[in-house]
């Protein structure tokens, strides 16, 4: 089993997990106003539990997204000055699939819809299933309104997500939407125990050829188009939580 560090800063929770051995040792920290200052003292704080050194490390994972502009830049970030520094390969992995791995965790489905609030009035959603011990893609992740999930038809899917709490009244009816667990965010230590496949597939890629994945093309606007995206948002996040406008 080699052993994976894993980062992941893509939504309002930051996490990291160290995978070694049979054991997966973890950190989480919320605010994404903290993101940047957490990550390093709490992968300082894994390789002290641990008793390891950076450079016992097989490879650094990290969430590339989709997830927050500023976020998973952040996570790109630290996991190649990691890496770089120490000499070691790369796994960007997917947040959306990370979330569908937490969700068969905790329930044991294999159809899982994963749904993760885009902000802006949208969601970045993917499907998958779980297949001969690995994750198939069955629709690849997207950026759409939360009218505009489309699922295929499954025998037992699942849906996931904070994307479901995000906008409650454009899911409300929806079959798909019925039981999601909308408590579920991409986190590190499904980020580890994923790259473990990626890293024995040859996923790994240098330091300074790791990417972040980006569903939104546009990631500036001006306060008038932000104004505007939230009136037009508005009537689709009836008792949702507040949210900024800015795009992430």
């Amino acid at each position: 089993m080699p052993t994976i560090l894993a980062i992941e800063t893509s939504s309002e929770l930051a996490s990291c997990a160290l995978l070694a051995g049979d054991k997966v040792f973890v950190r989480a920290s919320s605010g994404v106003r903290t993101h940047s200052q957490s990550v390093l003292p709490m992968v300082q704080e894994l390789l002290a539990e641990a008793g390891l050194a950076l450079a016992q490390v097989d490879a650094v994972a990290f969430g590339a997204g989709p997830g927050s502009f500023t976020g998973v830049r952040t996570a790109c970030g630290v996991a190649q000055g990691l890496a770089y520094g120490a000499g070691l390969p790369v796994l960007p992995m997917v947040t959306l699939e990370a979330m569908a791995e937490a969700c068969r965790a905790r329930t044991g489905a294999h159809e899982v819809l994963a749904v993760l609030d885009a902000r802006m009035g949208e969601v970045y959603w993917a499907q998958y299933r779980f297949d001969k011990g690995a994750w198939r893609e069955v629709a690849a992740p997207a950026l759409a309104a939360p009218q505009a999930v489309a699922p295929l038809a499954a025998q037992g899917l699942q849906a996931c997500g904070n994307g479901f709490s995000a906008y409650p009244e454009a899911f409300a009816g929806q079959p798909f939407a019925a039981g999601a667990l909308a408590d579920i965010v991409p986190h590190a230590q499904e980020l580890a125990l994923l790259a473990v496949g990626a890293l024995a597939n040859g996923q790994g890629v240098p330091a300074a050829h790791a990417q972040p994945i980006y569903l939104r093309n546009k990631v500036a606007y001006t306060s008038a188009e932000r104004q505007a995206i939230n009136a037009d948002a508005a009537p689709h996040a009836a008792g949702a939580r507040p949210r900024p406008a800015w795009p992430q």
